[in-house]
């Protein structure tokens, strides 16, 4: 990760064990979650009305390998505008676990952590320690392939 002298505002969202830091711009809104009856114990979780559309909710947990923890009244969801090229992605939620915390990141506190290994599979770039926390960098596009050829197979 380089962005020298540059700073970058990003939101660490907290997730069930882990957090993922993401760019403020990717986000739309973060909203309350109260799970449907259709609520799934897969990532693709639930969706929720949003702005007069069906917006499907995925748990990153679950694309980690770890249970997702159980809804709570701080469980939140973090809408995401589509970050990717293709049109057939629509804004997607993440479950979080309490609301996103603003950071401003440069490269003197920013350090990839060398003894991360991805999980299989996982939509994860790696993870970065900054000032003695750690948090993963989610890859947003292969997330969104993900989404999409999900949302092909349920149609």
């Amino acid at each position: 990760m380089s962005f020298a002298g540059e700073e970058l505002y990003s939101l660490l969202v907290p997730l069930g064990g882990d957090r993922i830091i993401i760019p403020r711009s990717c986000v739309a809104e973060v909203v309350r979650y109260s799970p449907s009856e259709q609520e799934s114990d897969g990532w693709l979780r639930d969706s929720l009305r949003w702005r007069e559309r069906d917006v499907p909710v995925i748990s990153f947990d679950t694309l980690l390998g770890a249970q997702p923890p159980s809804a709570s009244g701080r469980t939140r969801v973090v809408i995401f505008n589509p970050i990717g090229a293709d049109p057939e992605c629509p804004p997607y939620g993440l479950l979080a676990q309490g609301f996103p915390q603003m950071v401003r990141v440069n490269s003197e506190v920013v350090q990839r952590d060398k003894n991360y290994s991805v999980p299989e599979g996982a939509p994860v770039i790696c993870q970065i320690s900054m000032l003695n926390e750690y948090a993963l960098i989610p890859d947003l596009e292969k997330l969104e392939q993900n989404l999409i050829e999900a949302l092909a197979l349920t149609d």
